[in-house]
């Protein structure tokens, strides 16, 4: 293990160790295809023989340098594996023995890292969502696919379930099928619990999925969507994915002030919390004071744009003064609007997804320090680790927590207390009910 988690686990003591290794966790956000060990994929290179299908040069390629044993270094060797992945996985065989292997690493116990003095052996995490783009290939269909996977995680009753995903570019022939599945396997007693939106996040049209999500949810699975991975991802995508009312959220890398808001627009009364006042002091930190702020200062702008006072007035306190008034009156309305909004709808807190060593070493996030996770933290907004893909990122379940509880810089040095809390909550928001 290496990279940013593997450097905060290795700062830890034997008895922060142990204390995380004793938390009841869950594991929310992990890829199937991402989370395969590499000794696996070894072995089934080893097995895969002649393959029935045509493969490209470059896949050919990397299996036989998995044949071979190589080592891998560098971030981009691992995500050059995917498209081998996939051939590797191809039958129902290997796709039940890729499953077996990556819930039995999350699950079962695995042995202390190395460089602690005590010896106790501890499962990653107590319960897993895996999650799942069901393929079809030459060997199998997409229900097939999801029957493998789903007899794998029914070996470990009530402590793994499955969330189908849905890729972006996916057609809506394909969405489809992918929704009458999981709403299928689901009625018959399989523990699929959630429907994920996933996949290029600068790929597809996401209005074209919302009718199969709602779907989905009124068929009683859970949402979570990969929302707002990328700064090129707009406003207006995220204002749609968030009408859905997911469950879960999934990054929320790049979400404004004004998305943020929503998930705190329950807290404060409309005009006595929304701008300074006797009963509650500015606070520039609190979401809608944050939001206060920044459609003030749009309105304040716009109306000095569009006033229609000669140059020479435009200098005069009066015209100041009254567009100061104007951009507050405009500013509290919008706040209030928001307010109402949500008073109408009911609370709506989805818990964020957070994938640390994802976020680092993809270059979402330029530092712990810097991640967006302080943010939900500082308003007690529900979050659960996760580990996105631990094949590529080299981290587990247990070294994502390291970075939580690590002494700064390595870590965000929270308390055994916080971290707890995070535990809990990330239990809370399963999709499976305990």
């Amino acid at each position: 293990m290496t990279g940013p988690a593997g450097a905060a686990l290795r700062s830890l003591g034997d008895a922060d160790l142990a204390f995380l290794q004793g938390l009841p966790k869950a594991e929310l956000h992990a890829h199937l295809n991402g989370s395969i060990p590499l000794h696996t994929l070894q072995d089934l290179a080893t097995k895969y023989g002649s393959p029935s299908e045509n493969l490209s040069v470059d896949i050919a390629g990397t299996i036989a340098r998995l044949q071979s044993g190589f080592i891998l270094t560098e971030i981009s060797d691992f995500f050059t594996l995917f498209p081998a992945i996939y051939a590797l996985t191809a039958t129902p065989a290997a796709l039940a023995e890729a499953s077996r292997a990556v819930l039995d690493a999350f699950l079962n116990e695995q042995a202390t890292p190395d460089g602690f003095v005590i010896n106790q052996p501890a499962a990653q995490c107590s319960f897993i969502e895996l999650r799942t783009t069901p393929r079809a290939t030459a060997h199998m269909n997409r229900e097939q696919y999801l029957t493998t996977v789903l007899r794998e995680i029914k070996s470990f009753p009530g402590r793994a379930a499955l969330i189908i995903s849905v890729d972006r570019r996916m057609s809506e022939t394909d969405v489809e099928e992918c929704i009458n599945l999981a709403i299928k396997l689901r009625n018959e007693g399989n523990p699929v619990v959630g429907i994920d939106l996933c996949g290029d996040p600068l790929k597809g049209d996401v209005g074209m999925f919302e009718r199969h999500f709602k779907r989905a949810k009124e068929a009683g699975l859970g949402l979570t969507v990969h929302i707002a991975e990328t700064r090129e991802n707009t406003e207006a995508e995220s204002h749609a994915l968030l009408a859905w009312h997911p469950d879960r959220l999934g990054h929320a890398t790049f979400l404004t002030e004004e998305h943020r808001a929503l998930f705190f627009a329950d807290v404060p009364q409309p005009n006595t919390e929304i701008s300074p006042s006797d009963r509650m002091p500015w606070n520039p930190d609190h979401p809608l004071h944050k939001l206060f702020l920044a459609s003030y200062k749009r309105h304040l702008d716009r109306i000095l744009r569009e006033s229609t006072e000669p140059e020479e007035a435009r200098t005069h306190l009066s015209l100041h003064i009254d567009a100061d008034k104007g951009a507050r009156r405009a500013a509290v309305s919008e706040v209030e609007a928001l307010v109402n909004q949500k008073a109408a709808r009911g609370q709506y807190k989805p818990c964020i997804e957070i994938c640390l060593s994802s976020n680092l070493l993809c270059k979402t996030v330029p530092s712990l320090e810097a991640h967006h996770i302080r943010y939900y933290l500082a308003n007690n907004h529900p979050v659960v680790i996760c580990t996105d893909d631990t094949l590529p990122f080299r981290t587990t379940l247990l070294a994502e927590y390291a970075l939580l509880l690590a002494n700064r810089p390595v870590g965000l040095g929270l308390t055994r207390a916080e971290v707890k809390n995070i535990a809990e909550m990330g239990m809370k928001a399963r999709f499976m009910a305990p």
